[in-house]
């Protein structure tokens, strides 16, 4: 029963959820073969789209191959630093991905400066790179938010709302995250789902991994779209800035378990993605006045 997750306004339950898979007594996590799928069909997506541009499509697999294991160093550090009150007393677990703990926003500044420097190597425009390799990299943050889905994490507070998720208490009673759902206030919200004596208690939260993955799919569709009527080169990369900051500003303002800056109740990604955003409107001002004239 506490592999269960439900979304009862919609009529979905899905009775055996786990959170990977055992071969040979090794067990592989969804978590990592999700976030390895979209690194897959990320590249798919940004070598077509390099095809459709006129750039060579080589570029792109050498550019993955590059930025991989940098953008998962630069997400777990990012995850690491702003949540130091734990990890100082527990600096073996700094190494251990494989329960979560990757941040999206550290991965895309590592990749960012791995672009820098391999656009400097390749003699490539960065701007021209980059608006190519946006398309993927939405395919890839869509299909790792699922990583969250298998391991019950980066949801939101309660809600009645028609997306609302369903996760048993006693998940998090058999993992030892009981803490996780008593401090953010939704053990005592907890709801019955049941009759006589198989009732069972669940907590029911914004499914926000799923909102921002519907989001982005919707920025992706967007992006693909304007792409015909591209501008200039960088158009695309500061459109998803804007599109992805302003999602992202919303629904982390949902989630329970936000990073904060040390000191504060202020959430670092919110502060990072309203910085994208703004930037990111600016150069599109900027580039619009500059056409216009």
């Amino acid at each position: 029963m506490e592999n269960e997750i439900r979304f009862p306004f919609l009529g979905i339950v899905f009775k055996h959820v786990g959170e990977g898979i055992s071969i040979g007594g090794f067990e592989i996590k969804y978590y990592g073969i999700v976030i390895a799928l979209g690194f897959l069909l990320g590249m798919l997506a940004a070598a077509r789209m390099a095809k459709k541009n006129g750039v060579n499509p080589d570029l792109v697999f050498d550019f993955i191959i590059a930025v991989m294991i940098p953008a998962i160093i630069g997400a777990r550090l990012y995850y690491v630093i702003f949540s130091w009150d734990y990890y100082k007393d527990h600096l073996t677990e700094i190494l251990n991905t494989r329960s979560g703990g990757l941040a999206i926003y550290g991965g895309i500044i590592a990749s960012v400066i791995v672009m820098v420097i391999f656009c400097r190597v390749k003699k490539i425009e960065f701007f021209k790179l980059a608006d190519i390799a946006v398309p993927g990299l939405l395919i890839g943050q869509i299909l790792g938010r699922w990583g969250n889905f298998f391991n019950r994490e980066a949801f939101g507070g309660f809600t009645n709302g028609p997306l609302a998720m369903q996760i048993p208490t006693d998940y998090f009673v058999k993992h030892g995250r009981l803490s996780e759902i008593v401090d953010a206030g939704l053990y005592d919200q907890a709801v019955f789902v049941g009759s006589g004596s198989h009732m069972n208690t669940y907590i029911q939260v914004h499914p926000t991994f799923l909102y921002e993955g519907l989001w982005n799919l919707a920025l992706l569709i967007l992006i693909v779209i304007m792409f015909r009527h591209k501008k200039f080169d960088g158009q695309m990369l500061a459109i998803y800035a804007i599109g992805y900051g302003v999602g992202r500003f919303w629904i982390e303002g949902l989630r329970t378990d936000q990073l904060l800056i040390p000191g504060t109740q202020i959430a670092v990604s919110q502060v990072v993605a309203a910085l994208f955003a703004a930037g990111a409107l600016l150069v599109l001002l900027y580039q619009w006045k500059k056409r216009k004239h």
